[in-house]
């Protein structure tokens, strides 16, 4: 049976619902070896942030994917404290995001080194909690894969392969997913365990096709963040193109800032509820696709 590892423990499919398959509720932009990196009093961030999860919860939203890697202040703890304040489970990922945002340990640890790491935190905790990671989130550079990050896909790849896990990847470039999608492949991973994050910022339509013939998830998750028509005529061609089946969407919002006084002024998790499915339904878009998009998509991707 397939499981969603969540802060609360493994969900079934049946006891969930709509799921937001791309947001954070902590996030830390400066490098790892800034003064202050990653530092937050918990119940700092549980009264910014869980008025914003309750928000959502009160839409229908019954589970939060975190998105926050390793090299931008991933802290499962924090995760566990809001989730336990306001009964929404939330999805942790493993992984480490890309250059410069790397810590000394990864920069020189071995394969093998980042497997273990990925594999441990999918199988035993991470962040000192009983939290089990249930993905994996990389990142690539926009002029291509360098060393370091295409060891760490590679080490990604094996631990992907142990648990059954998807590995997400914060990839700006169609081409640089599909160098992406040949690794995987070549280290004899399937391209359907793959999302290709922020597919809406390669302009080249054909690309975000080309990324989903290669059988990955393409993400569309700028919705609240760019104008509604843009984002809503982008979702029906991928729609017209038949990929309702592999499209996930959300807001990539949030978020609790440490390096904003008093965590900074979150973006609300509701503008998908609120304004772009009533407008998609408004276009013809049926009430069976938007169950697919927002309820067994986004469950089919993350779950393991």
């Amino acid at each position: 049976m397939k499981l969603l590892h969540t802060t609360l423990g493994p969900k079934r499919a049946d006891e969930l619902g709509m799921i937001l398959p791309h947001e954070h509720i902590f996030v830390d932009l400066r490098t790892p070896d800034q003064p202050g990196y990653a530092q937050a009093d918990p119940a700092d961030v549980v009264r910014l942030m869980a008025p914003q999860v309750e928000a959502a919860a009160i839409r229908g939203i019954t589970t939060i994917v975190e998105c926050s890697t390793g090299g931008v202040g991933r802290r499962a703890d924090l995760d566990l404290a809001v989730s336990l304040a306001t009964g929404m489970p939330i999805v942790v990922p493993t992984g480490n995001y890309r250059e410069p945002w790397v810590s000394d340990w990864v920069r020189v640890a071995s394969e093998a080194e980042l497997e273990a790491h990925m594999f441990r935190e999918m199988t035993e905790g991470l962040d000192g909690t009983p939290v089990l990671a249930a993905w994996i989130k990389i990142s690539a550079g926009d002029d291509g894969i360098t060393v370091l990050e295409e060891r760490i896909l590679r080490a990604a790849v094996r631990a992907a392969k142990r648990t059954g896990a998807i590995i997400g990847s914060h990839t700006i470039k169609g081409r640089v997913v599909m160098d992406q999608l040949d690794i995987m492949e070549d280290e004899g991973y399937t391209a359907e365990r793959f999302i290709s994050i922020h597919t809406q910022t390669e302009p080249d339509f054909g690309l975000n096709l080309a990324v989903a013939e290669r059988g990955a998830w393409i993400e569309y998750d700028h919705v609240g963040r760019a104008p509604d028509d843009e984002v809503a005529s982008l979702i029906l061609k991928a729609l017209e193109a038949g990929k309702a089946t592999q499209l996930l969407l959300s807001h990539d919002r949030g978020w609790y800032d440490p390096a904003q006084p008093g965590g900074g002024v979150p973006k609300p998790f509701t503008h998908l509820s609120d304004v772009m499915l009533p407008m998609l339904r408004e276009r013809g878009v049926t009430e069976e696709t938007i169950l697919q998009l927002m309820v067994a998509n986004p469950f089919a991707a993350y779950s393991r």
